[in-house]
């Protein structure tokens, strides 16, 4: 049974590592809070998906800016000071939300702006603290770093979303961002504690500076590297074309019943998923063809959406459409939990190695920029997926949207495959790039 359980070791040898778990833990919970308030705020001032997903537009656009130039940075200044100064700017835009939910301002775009200053502040951040990973547990310890950074997120995911669904309905919008502002203040004072990281310089001796020719460099890297540029493209195979998260609103609402609080089950059942997979990811270490784990575990979440759209059809056909505002919740919501539980066991497998072959393969000299673009298409990807989901649904439905999606989403995964098949046979014992 032991080695089925998290290799801690990560844990256990690093004190720099595990504040900086202990602290993103806590203040991610808070983010997911933000965000699933944040969907619902929207969706009760507008009454329509389409206004949800413009979060992934405003999200996405200074996301991709910044997130590439955000790199460059990482890989010329010390790292710990990038990450804190771009921690205190998230801060200061969760404050932000909260203030506007306080003043009781009720304006989408003052929102969306917000939104947006927050995903232009997360592109620096993120690439950053990636890139921080490898200097503080070493290059045998990132599978047992990532799989705990698994359990994190799982944690935030599952209760995130409930909390923050229950507390709108209990509180209201302003004490439930709140919560993140507080629990934000965990992840800056383990920033705070950091050694410092300079990266470490060029072989050749030369300067390094940031600026678009150094992300220039950071593409052409991954122009020559096919295995570090496909685990980029696969994921945007499942986040692009098969992403739920701006259906959920109105799903709750009007096809499955109980609002807010099957938005935070069906998210909980994929934090769920997520979690397991990191409290069970012993085994994960010892698989050595990630290539392979990471394509199949791709096409298991574009599979478990054709199955959540499915529920959803059958639902609505079943009540004779859709549902009135603030029906009750129907039993189809724990069948949908189901497929959204095997989603997120499928998309924490493939994180883990997509994240892993591209810190082992990378050198430290690109893993900031790399982790830039990482970023992108990782917190991009469901955004602009978002957007893309929103706009269908006003088409076809919501039901239908998570079909097709999932369906395209397993076609594209499998045409990538034709194309370079030898990602199928990335072994982790020989870092090719």
């Amino acid at each position: 049974m032991a080695r089925l359980l998290a290799d801690l070791t990560p844990l256990r040898t690093s004190p720099a590592y595990r504040r900086l778990w202990v602290g993103n833990s806590l203040s991610a919970v808070g983010l997911q809070v933000t965000m699933i308030a944040v969907s619902l705020e929207i969706f009760e001032i507008t009454g329509s998906s389409f206004y949800v997903g413009l979060v992934g537009l405003f999200g996405l656009v200074p996301l991709v800016i910044t997130g590439l130039y955000g790199g460059s940075i990482a890989d010329v200044y010390d790292r710990r000071k990038v990450a804190l100064f771009s921690s205190i700017a998230l801060w200061i835009v969760t404050c932000g939300i909260a203030l506007q939910a306080w003043l009781g301002w009720r304006n989408v775009w003052v929102i969306l702006i917000l939104i947006a200053l927050h995903a232009a502040a997360s592109g620096i951040n993120q690439p950053t603290r990636g890139a921080i990973i490898p200097a503080l547990v070493g290059r045998k310890l990132l599978p047992a770093a990532n799989s705990l950074n698994m359990v994190t997120f799982g944690v935030a995911m599952m209760v995130g979303p409930l909390v923050g669904g229950l507390l709108v309905a209990w509180v209201g919008y302003a004490w439930t961002y709140t919560l993140d502002v507080v629990t934000f203040l965990a992840a800056l004072y383990s920033v705070y504690r950091l050694p410092a990281l300079p990266p470490e310089p060029n072989a050749d001796g030369s300067a390094r500076v940031a600026g678009v020719k150094s992300v220039i460099d950071g593409f052409k890297f991954l122009g020559t590297h096919p295995n570090v540029r496909m685990t980029f493209l696969i994921d945007m195979a499942s986040m692009v074309l098969a992403s739920p998260r701006a259906l959920l609103p109105a799903i709750g609402a009007l096809l499955l019943g109980g609002g807010g609080t099957t938005v935070g089950i069906l998210l909980g059942a994929v934090a769920l998923g997520t979690l397991l997979t990191g409290l069970f990811s012993g085994p994960l270490g010892s698989i050595h063809h990630q290539g392979k784990a990471v394509y199949l575990s791709v096409t298991g979440w574009a599979l478990s959406m054709v199955g959540f759209g499915i529920v959803v059809l059958w639902a609505v056909r079943a009540n004779g459409g859709p549902l009135p505002l603030n029906s009750p919740m129907t039993g189809y919501v724990w069948i949908a939990a189901i497929f959204m539980l095997t989603a997120g066991i499928a998309d924490s497998i493939s994180a883990v190695f997509r994240n892993t072959i591209l810190q082992s393969a990378a050198p430290d000299h690109m893993r900031g920029r790399l982790q830039g673009v990482f970023i992108v298409v990782v917190a991009g990807g469901p955004r602009l997926g978002d957007m893309i989901a929103g706009g269908v649904a006003t088409a076809v439905g919501e039901g239908w949207t998570l079909v097709i999606g999932g369906i395209v989403s397993a076609a594209t995964a499998a045409a990538l495959m034709l194309w370079q098949p030898g990602f199928l046979k990335y072994d982790s014992r020989h870092h090719t790039p």
